[in-house]
């Protein structure tokens, strides 16, 4: 992978890699600004801003910038994080100066009218009531509650019904003013471009934004045995128990990906062999990893009939202290090795995949290796490796999220 970076005079990084032999292009502006960063007055404050930038400057409104990029065959959206918000396009070569146009008068001259707040705060209530409604988006955020207790990591994303419906046009216009500006994003770009052209078009319509680089807080965390459940009268048991991971920059991530994708990470693995395949107990299990600037956590998710839920914890647990005690074999490595470099070499063949790439790593501060050079990183892990992580790890303090017809102390006991 061969990148380019320019820092413009207002602070503004504009990373670019040329695609050649495609027409389209994937740019995203990254915000380096996410829920840790609210108050707890401000809670989706950074989601809630997602949808509001949508809604047009003074000069141009909601409707045309949806013309505009409908016009163009173009996609556009955005997402928020944890840690960050990205806002992109994807279009045609030729059709870049106007998106990054439209992309220019989103995040830097919002008009945030009164009657498009209350417009859009009743959006995100419904986006918040479905989401509660989705026993898997419930059950994360059980986890993550339990996961990052005390800590700012804690928050939803998409904020609580009280922040969402007592935030003011003051309050967003505020967070606004504070978190987004030149020296807190990067515009990073993918596909048929030119870094030339990429620095020229970003000085045209980002050259004059100021704003200097936003603070982060960062916390140290101690994970402690800890349950967050939902009882609901459900046909299925939804569980995610995990415990402390590890951070973003972690030396170990290479080895804790061989090790998941063994544990939970396919089809292949042993928690979907052993659960799935051969028991007929869930329809979807898998572990993961959820890797943060300062701390991390990992998890293993299942779905079950109520009965089952023990059953089904105990072959969790067999699986976990088997990696601790007797790690990975040669075949699983060597097969998780193959699995990961194919995974990223597909992953990464179009425009969109690479931007991303470039805007989390230049934002989070992380390496620019290239996909040859990680695969290499992978290819040097060893099973002495995997079962150090797991011994590190997967027998530190527990944490359960859960949705379902559970009691509290029952669930109590799958921490041990």
């Amino acid at each position: 992978m061969h990148y380019d970076l320019t820092t413009l005079p207002n602070g503004l990084r504009v990373i670019t890699e040329t695609m050649p032999g495609i027409r389209s292009v994937a740019a995203g502006a990254w915000v380096d600004t996410g829920t840790r960063d609210e108050l707890a007055n401000e809670a989706g404050s950074s989601h809630f801003l997602e949808h509001l930038l949508f809604k047009g400057s003074e000069q141009v409104s909601a409707v045309e910038i949806s013309h505009t990029f409908d016009r163009m065959g173009a996609q556009s959206n955005a997402f928020t994080s944890k840690e960050y918000t990205c806002f992109w396009a994807r279009l045609l070569d030729e059709d870049l100066d106007v998106g990054m146009e439209m992309l220019g008068e989103m995040l830097q001259r919002p008009a945030f009218r009164s009657d498009e707040i209350d417009s859009e705060r009743h959006v995100v209530m419904e986006e918040i009531n479905m989401s509660e409604d989705d026993p898997q988006d419930v059950v994360f955020e059980r986890f993550t509650e339990a996961a990052f207790s005390g800590h700012v990591l804690e928050m939803p994303i998409l904020g609580t019904r009280e922040s969402i419906i007592g935030m003011s046009r003051d309050d967003i216009v505020g967070y606004w003013k504070r978190r987004y500006g030149a020296g807190s994003t990067v515009l990073a770009i993918a596909g048929a471009i030119e870094h030339e052209q990429a620095v020229e078009v970003a000085s045209k319509y980002f050259g004059d934004w100021s704003g200097a680089a936003v603070a982060h807080e960062w916390a140290d965390h101690t994970f402690r045995p800890t349950v967050k459940v939902d009882v609901k009268d459900t046909e299925q048991a939804n569980l995610v128990v995990g415990g402390e991971g590890i951070a973003r920059g972690d030396e170990r991530r290479f080895a804790f990906d061989v090790l998941h994708h063994v544990l939970g990470g396919g089809m292949s693995s042993r928690l979907f062999q052993t659960i799935r395949e051969e028991r007929g107990l869930a329809y979807s299990v898998y572990s993961f990893a959820l890797p943060f600037a300062d701390t991390g956590a990992w998890g293993v998710y299942v779905g079950t009939t109520p009965d089952q839920i023990d059953t089904v914890m105990d072959l969790v647990n067999i699986e976990l202290n088997a990696m601790m005690v007797e790690g990975i074999t040669e075949e699983e490595l060597d097969r998780a090795k193959s699995n990961m470099r194919g995974s990223m070499a597909l992953g990464f063949e179009d425009a969109n995949s690479r931007m991303v790439r470039l805007g989390k790593r230049e934002l989070t501060g992380g390496d620019h290796i290239s996909i040859s050079e990680h695969i290499a990183r992978v290819d040097e892990v060893t099973r002495g490796d995997v079962m150090g992580v797991a011994q590190a790890l997967l027998g530190g303090p527990r944490v359960i999220g859960a949705v379902g017809p559970f009691e509290k102390a029952n669930l109590e006991s799958y921490l041990t």
